[in-house]
Formats: structure tokens, sequence, C-alpha cells
């Protein structure tokens, strides 16, 4: 049974087939974990767009292959820029090969522009898998796997990154990011402040390289090893929120889930309620300790601890 002539890589009668998007991950660090597809994309690609060309021509030096196609670089500097040209020789049938410096395209790379343009003109996109510094880290760490949220790179501002924290500080996957070496010592810091010191955490460096080191511990003690200066490409997981009974909520922490939620950008009735279901709670259990602390903040503002 043959597709319909309006269906992705079918031509309608007049038109050129469509061509393929192919999104290829590529090492980490060790280049003997090269997908054995990707030689062989890399070989028969009409364009291959790289994040860093130079990077691009050392990976396939050690390979032992030759691009067949036409290189461009694709980079978060010229992304929105070259997507249409890319797009209109997928449209013209070509098949374009997107490659980054390291891992998937499209997950803290860049891709997903490119990507979203291909499938709005029901393009093919399909992807050559490949090794996953989130994956590894979060395999490495020790921590639980059932759940967990890939939240990327923190804001490089304090307030800013902080605030991010704060937002997720409820909740009970384990969380993923990546984070510049240079910014570690203050991120770990910060998110003693935001999750508590105690929460357990694996800082994950060089993953498949010479130098691989899994260093884990508590914030605290992640934060205070850091100070003195971390190398190599970053990955950090850190344990989730741990549940608790409603009993151990005291109407403190009920009114601090509100705040955060609040300044997360949700209204107050949605993040009373949001608590609410959270903590196993009545509504107006988390209601009534956030009017206790507004009223308590209004006889003693310089306290500071209601809400306004």
């Amino acid at each position: 049974m043959t597709g319909s002539a309006d269906s992705p890589g079918n031509p309608s009668p007049g038109n050129p087939p469509a061509g393929t998007l192919v999104l290829a991950g590529t090492p980490i660090g060790d280049v003997a974990d090269a997908p054995p597809r990707l030689a062989a994309e890399l070989e028969s690609a009409d364009v291959v767009a790289a994040e860093d060309t130079r990077r691009l021509r050392r990976l396939t030096q050690a390979l032992g292959v030759q691009v067949g196609g036409r290189v461009v670089s694709y980079f978060e500097g010229n992304e929105s820029a070259r997507t249409p040209d890319l797009v209109e020789a997928l449209v013209g049938g070509a098949r374009v090969l997107l490659v980054t410096d390291a891992g998937m395209p499209s997950v803290s790379d860049p891709g997903y522009r490119l990507v979203a343009a291909a499938v709005e003109k029901d393009i093919r996109v399909t992807a050559v898998p490949g090794p996953s510094a989130v994956l590894t880290a979060l395999a490495l760490s020790g921590l639980p796997v059932d759940r967990f949220c890939f939240e990327g790179f923190l804001p490089r501002k304090a307030g800013e990154r902080l605030s991010r924290l704060r937002e997720v500080a409820g909740d009970r996957r384990t969380l993923v990011y990546f984070e510049a070496p240079h910014r570690i010592d203050d991120t770990l810091a910060a998110m003693a402040e935001a999750f508590g010191e105690e929460r357990r955490a694996a800082v994950c460096r060089e993953l498949t390289k010479t130098y691989e080191e899994v260093k884990r511990g508590s914030l605290k003690e992640l934060a205070e090893w850091a100070a003195d200066g971390v190398r190599g490409e970053i990955t950090v997981v850190v344990e989730g929120a741990p549940e608790k009974n409603p009993a151990e909520l005291d109407p403190d922490e009920l009114v601090r889930r509100v705040r955060v939620r609040e300044e997360a950008g949700e209204r107050r009735k949605e993040a009373i309620a949001a608590v609410a279901a959270e903590a196993g709670l009545p509504k107006r259990d988390v209601f009534d300790a956030v009017v206790a602390a507004k009223n308590a903040a209004r006889s003693a503002p310089s306290e500071g601890k209601g809400l306004s």
C-alpha cells in the first residue's frame, strides 16, 4: 500500500521529492563511541551542517572518512539566518546532515529551529542516535533514574539562576543540568541554597574522556569541593525533592512553596491549588497559611516573612 501524494516524502505531481534532515549524534569524548551509521551519513549527505567545521574535520579524520557533500557552518550565531537556506535545500530533495560539537543536535545545541522549520514543510526528519551526556551522567550518578527532568544551562546572572532553581525546588524528579567550569562553584552554592545543603548530587566531568570523574555527595560537600576550581565539560545531576507527609509540612513551608510559584509567574489562586495538591492537603489549609503569613508581615514588616 502506497502513501498519499500529500504525505511527507511523497511529492505531488510535478514537484520534486523532498529531502531528509538527519540529526546525527557525535561522540561526547571518546571518538570510538561514534555510531557506525555516522560515517556512512557523512560520506553520503548532500549537505553537512556543522556547529564547528574545524571539529568536523578532526572527527572525519579520526573516523577515516571524507565528507561527500557541501559543508556549511551552523551555530548559534548564524542559526536563524542559515535555516531558510537549509530548508530550501531540503525542499529541493537534498539529504542534510546536522552535527554539533558533541552529543545530539538541538539538545542544548543548535538544531531546534531547523527541525521545527522542516516539520512545518512536511520534510522527513530522522536521527542517528549517539552518545548523550545527559543519559550518561544520569546513569553514573547513582541517583534515581525512573523519573528525571533535563534543565539544560541555568541563567548566568545570580538572581535569575537562584529564581530558576527555586521554581523546581519541590520537584521530586531527578534533575540534570549542564554547566560551565568557571560557574560550577557558584551554581552548586545556589543549588544548596535553593534545594537544601543535604540534597544529594553528582558532578560528572569529562565523560568518556581520559580524565573522566564523577564526584558524588551532598550539595554542601560538592560546593566546597568546587570552590578550588573544576575543569572540563560538566553535567550536574541532583536528587529530586524528598516526599513529605502532610503532617511534616508546616505553614512556613507551605507559604514558601506558594511564594516560589508566584515568583515563577503563577497567580496566587493557582499557586495555592498546586501546593495543596502537591502536599495532599485541602486548599483551605494552604490558603489559611498564606493569609496568616500576610497578616504577620503587616504587623511586623521588618521580618519580611509573609506574602504581600
